[in-house]
Parts: structure tokens; sequence; C-alpha cells
């Protein structure tokens, strides 16, 4: 039996010890990208509850592009918040020359409210990005 045939279909197939032939299948080559925190949360999500929409990302390749994007899009809308939320609640400069813990308190608590919304926004969604 021959190592390596190549099928009607234009596809190649490999013997395997078990004696049957097994196409040869490759994934698409991705792009690197760096992903950050919220790339990584967004993988474990549709790992865990988006199965389908995780195999076709990869099967297409886009996957790393995709939780590069949100990565990229969740950093921005963190900015923006947080500066948002330190205008409204009065968090300045001032207060942080005048009373730091107070200053350190409340701008703890804006990252985590920021971080809440941008997570349960961006994240844990079925955002169109990809």
């Amino acid at each position: 039996m021959e190592k390596h045939i190549m099928g009607e279909n234009g596809i190649s197939y490999t013997l395997g010890k078990d004696g049957l032939y097994y196409p040869d299948l490759y994934l698409p080559e991705e792009t690197e990208y760096s992903i950050g925190k919220y790339g990584m949360l967004r993988k474990t999500y549709l790992k865990e509850q988006r199965k389908g929409l995780y195999l076709e990302l990869i099967l297409s390749g886009k996957l790393n592009e995709h939780l590069h994007q949100v990565d990229e899009e969740c950093n921005q809308m963190m900015d923006r918040l947080v500066e948002k939320m330190k205008e409204k609640q009065g968090v300045t400069e001032e207060l942080k020359m005048q009373d730091q813990m107070a200053w350190v308190g409340r701008m703890n608590n804006i990252q985590a409210c920021a971080e809440e919304i941008v997570v349960y926004e961006y994240v844990y969604k079925d955002i169109g990005a990809f």
C-alpha cells in the first residue's frame, strides 16, 4: 500500500498505522497578534460557552484577529470609562495631593466598575467583531 495517495477530489491522503487513509487537512495560517487580558477572557468564554463560534473562528483562521480586536476595544473602552467616571465623581489630581488614601480608594472603585461594564459588554456578549 502506498503511504500517500491523491484522491479524485484533489485531497491528498496519508496511510495511518491502522491501515486506513486519512485526509491531509491543514488549518490556514493565522497572523500572530498580542492578546491581553480581555482577549484571553474572550477565548475562555468562546471555548466554554460558544463552542460552535469558537471552532468556526479557528477553522477560518480568524481567532487570533478576533481576540486581538476584542482586547483592543476593551482597553479603549476602559480608558474612556475611567476618565468619564473620574470626572463625574470629582476624582482629580488635587484630591490626590490632599488625601491620597481617598483618591486610591475612589480610583480602585472606578477601575472595578469600569472593568465590570467592559467585561459584560465586550467579552461575554456576542459581538459582531469578526
